[in-house]
């Protein structure tokens, strides 16, 4: 397989627990939390590692919780690549009702990274990014940053034929859609689809026409849309997919979309194609929604899932 390179600006130290019931008012005494080291790329890094390939995280983490972060990787054998920041790294929490099986998420916003730290990052990115390889941008942009912090990416890292994987929300990926830069993949799940879109995506066909729109407008060479529960629709230049989520148990949304990404591109660093590589992503998300809290899913749980998985042909 060719090398990964995964990039967290924003990462945070993730805690899961649960209590009987959830309401207002009262004390709620909580299990003992489960910790893990959390945000897009390091989710990322940490699913490909769960699936027997190897990334390297780059991550900016900064004070205390940035060190947890750190040892927290370290301890589960993800190779690390640490760009100091300032910022004090964040923490988010997620509570599950017992009773009802209802999550409860709550992210707190990172501090501002400065000017220069935005600029280090970008230095060594382009110092470890391997020629040829994949990089991967998943999660939000930390605050601070430009809004067109992954386009910058996008470019300073293309001298070395390396391939972007994005998937981003709010105003970055806004950003990426009014101002196209030809990443190689684009993620998008199904509620920003509709909101991008300006209706909803009540169809795999609107996904489909949703994607190819982004593909003939040089947004991505691949754009791969969300459908929830139902699925994934990729679109190319010359391939239209669908691949349908095996029914399993949902417990926890954690992770999800990062298990995705990072399941799709292990597929595709090991030079698969692309309907294997929609359903190993599908099979991954599909495996940590079944899992309790930040868990994210396991090898033999993926390759379960992915015997389930096909990938139809919707070209119209």
């Amino acid at each position: 397989m060719v090398p990964i390179l995964t990039i967290t600006t924003n990462p945070a130290v993730d805690l899961a627990t649960s209590v009987e019931h959830v309401e207002a008012g009262p004390k709620l005494r909580c299990r003992a939390p489960r910790i893990d080291p959390g945000g897009g790329g390091v989710n990322v890094a940490r699913a490909i590692h769960n699936l027997g390939g190897a990334a390297i995280a780059l991550v900016a983490a900064g004070g205390a919780t940035g060190d947890r972060l750190l040892s927290l990787l370290a301890a589960e054998g993800v190779a690390v690549l640490p760009v100091p920041v300032a910022a004090e790294t964040r923490q988010s929490f997620a509570v599950t009702d017992e009773g009802t099986g209802e999550q409860y998420r709550f992210s707190v916003p990172g501090d501002p990274l400065t000017e220069a730290e935005g600029a280090a990052i970008l230095r060594r990115i382009i110092e470890a990014a391997p020629a040829g390889g994949f990089a991967v941008y998943s999660g939000s942009v930390a605050p601070g940053l430009p809004v067109d912090f992954v386009a910058q990416i996008n470019a300073a890292i293309a001298p070395k034929a390396m391939r972007l994987v994005v998937d981003v929300s709010a105003a970055a990926l806004h950003h990426l859609l009014e101002h196209p830069v030809r990443l190689h993949v684009l993620r998008i799940d199904h509620k920003e689809s509709a909101m991008a879109a300006g209706h909803p995506m009540a169809t795999v066909e609107d996904s489909r026409r949703f994607a190819a729109a982004l593909v003939a407008q040089g947004v991505a060479d691949i754009v791969v849309t969300g459908r929830g529960a139902e699925g994934s629709v990729l679109v190319s230049r010359d391939t239209c997919l669908f691949s349908r989520t095996p029914p399993v148990a949902v417990r926890s949304k954690i992770g999800a979309g990062d298990t995705f990404v990072g399941a799709f591109t292990l597929s595709l660093a090991r030079g698969e194609s692309l309907s294997a590589a929609l359903c190993w992503g599908v099979a991954g998300a599909s495996g940590t929604v079944s899992t309790e809290g930040t868990v994210l899913c396991t090898r033999e749980d993926a390759d379960v899932l992915f015997a389930q998985c096909l990938s139809e042909d919707i070209t119209p």
